[in-house]
């Protein structure tokens, strides 16, 4: 099986890795948002952060989500400093590729020795 946008999130996940090799664990997700927006700069990758984006029923605006990254205008990426990525965090992900119509999110926790990963992919 072939995954969704492989080498583009592989360059976005290894600017996680080199952050969290720097960090390690312990800070708020505010600072790993922070040393995220340096290493994507450095990697060339092109991003928002705290992108608002207005979730929509029958047309009309009903409220909004605040994405932590959108990279290339591809890949929703939201950061977690917590004890582990629950169900909570997939559901919300999964609501946030729906509103931008986007294949793919990473989700990734820097409050582990590793940085945990988990890709969502949701299918149209």
């Amino acid at each position: 099986m072939e995954l969704i946008e492989a080498e583009f999130s592989e360059r976005i996940i290894g600017c996680g890795i080199k952050v969290h090799r720097a960090l390690g664990l312990g800070f708020l997700e505010k600072v790993y948002e922070e040393a995220m927006a340096i290493e994507l700069t450095k990697a060339g990758l092109r991003f928002e952060r705290q992108k608002t984006v207005v979730l929509l029923y029958d047309g009309k605006p009903v409220g909004e989500h605040r994405l932590d990254l959108l990279v290339d205008a591809r890949v929703v990426v939201e950061l977690k400093a917590c004890k582990a990525i629950e169900d909570i965090h997939l559901a919300t992900t999964r609501s946030y590729l729906k509103a931008t119509v986007l294949p793919l999110a990473l989700i990734m926790n820097f409050a582990k020795p590793t940085l945990e990963i988990r890709r969502i992919v949701l299918s149209h």
